[in-house]
């Protein structure tokens, strides 16, 4: 089984979650779309202001990211 960690990233703060031991990327993209499901209403009534992004990514055990979910609030004219 692999080690992998969660990252999230916003303008205020940058933080990097043990997620656990998993049989594949697969199935550790699974609990980090539950654990963004979780947060995404909060960091988007409370962080997500325009032309601000956050973000959170998969990362292996060297720490190198994986997969990315991305929110960006963007004013377009």
């Amino acid at each position: 089984m692999a080690h992998f960690s969660v990252r999230t990233q916003c303008p205020e703060r940058s933080r990097i979650s043990d997620v656990g031991e998993f049989e594949s990327p697969e199935a550790a993209w699974e609990e980090m779309t539950r654990i963004c499901g979780d947060v995404a209403g909060g960091i988007i009534r409370h962080h997500l202001k325009q032309n601000t992004e956050w973000n959170m990514e998969l990362l292996d055990e060297a720490q190198k990211p994986l997969i990315r979910i991305r929110l960006l609030a963007e004013k377009v004219d």
